[in-house]
Parts: C-alpha cells; sequence; structure tokens
C-alpha cells in the first residue's frame, strides 16, 4: 500500500451542485427541484397536474404533497382533465376513502369542478397553455432573486391571473397558490440567482410563443 493521502470520494456532478433549495436527505425533492420546478410547461396535461396539486397543497406542505403525486396522478385518472370533468358523486366518494391522496372533499370537488373550468378555456383560447401564457406574453418572467426572503407570497401578476380564473368559475386559485403554480410551471422563474437552474432557465428558449396579453374576463359562474 502506497503512503499517499487517502483519496476522498469522489462528489457526483448532482452533489456538487449549488441548489437554491433541494439537495436535503430526500432526493424525491431534489429530483423535483432539479428537473421540474421552474421549468416552463406548455402541455396542458402537465398544467393541469400542477394546479390540481397546488390546490391540494393549500394549507400544507409541498413535500407532504410531492410524496403523495403518483397516488395522485392514479386517483385522478393520469391528470387528464377530460377525464377529471366526467366524475361524480361516485368518485368523490372513492376519493374520500383513498387514503393515499390528500382526503378533503372541498379541495376533490374544486378539483373535478376545476377540470371542468379548465376545458371551457382550453376551447376558448385552442390551449389553456395559450391563456395561461398569455398573461406574460408567452415569455418566462426572470427574477433576480438572491435569498428567500425576497420572494414574494403573492404578486400583481398572481392577483391579476387569480382574479380572472375566480371569474371563470375556478375554485381554490387564490393568489398565493396561483404564484405557487406559475413558479411550478416555469410562468416565474424564481430560482435564487447563484442556483445551476437560474442559470440553464434563465436564457432558455423553446416552446411556443404567444405573444398576445389575455385580457381579464368575467365569466358567469
Amino acid at each position: 500500500m502506497g503512503r499517499g493521502k487517502p483519496q476522498r470520494a469522489r462528489k457526483s456532478a448532482a452533489e456538487t451542485r449549488v441548489r437554491c433549495w433541494g439537495g436535503d436527505d430526500d432526493p424525491r425533492m431534489t429530483a423535483y427541484h432539479d428537473r421540474e420546478w421552474g421549468r416552463p410547461l406548455y402541455d396542458d396535461r402537465k398544467i393541469f397536474e400542477f394546479l390540481v396539486l397546488e390546490s391540494m397543497q393549500a394549507g400544507l406542505s409541498w413535500r407532504t404533497v410531492l410524496l403523495k403525486r403518483e397516488n395522485f396522478r392514479r386517483a385522478f385518472r393520469g391528470f387528464d382533465p377530460g377525464k377529471v370533468a366526467r366524475f361524480t358523486a361516485r368518485d368523490v366518494r372513492r376519493l374520500l376513502a383513498d387514503p393515499g391522496i390528500i382526503r378533503n372533499r372541498q379541495k376533490i370537488l374544486a378539483a373535478i369542478n376545476n377540470a371542468r373550468r379548465f376545458l371551457v378555456v382550453r376551447k376558448e383560447f385552442g390551449s389553456f397553455s395559450r391563456y395561461i401564457w398569455g398573461f406574460v406574453g408567452g415569455k418566462p418572467v426572470v427574477r433576480r432573486l438572491r435569498s428567500f426572503s425576497e420572494m414574494p407570497a403573492r404578486t400583481s401578476l398572481s392577483d391579476l391571473v387569480s382574479r380572472d380564473l375566480k371569474a371563470r368559475g375556478f375554485r381554490f386559485v387564490g393568489s398565493t397558490i396561483v404564484y405557487s403554480h406559475l413558479q411550478a410551471t416555469g410562468i416565474v422563474n424564481d430560482h435564487l440567482v447563484h442556483c445551476f437552474r437560474y442559470r440553464e432557465l434563465a436564457g432558455a428558449a423553446g416552446g411556443p410563443r404567444h405573444p398576445r396579453r389575455v385580457p381579464a374576463r368575467r365569466r358567469q359562474t
């Protein structure tokens, strides 16, 4: 055996990355940070998935929801808004009896209602993606946050989107929930500037661009 200094185990690139959050003892939270949070989404089904999950999170931690994500996916038919929109009282009873998800009647009813409203918006705009991205002209809002103390719980943008969603009949879409949704789907990039994902996403192009800003329109509920 040589007398050289003992070799330290090399850390993987993932372990040495600087993150704004994640990287703790929960690999699911780290994977979510590294691969999903803040990545611009344009697929309607994925956008609906986050709309359901964010509304389910109200009053709870995101970790709690993330741990139940696959159970939600199964229970809500792969987050297909067309299928969820057809849920009946029997489905509500099924969901309330499912220990793998958050069994809150009002949140479950809101998810079904929102699926129906989602389809109405999609019919009007061609896609829900076109509608929601229209609030920012199709381009992500890139912020330069240096600490979580600078991160708001809501903004004028989330206030505007929340008001319009409520006017269209959506439920559990308060401004704080909506802001979390905008962050999760990449409409707002709130990774801190020292985070490797901020650099990856800040100037990222790709995805359809919807240049027309969506005006707030009141809908009868």
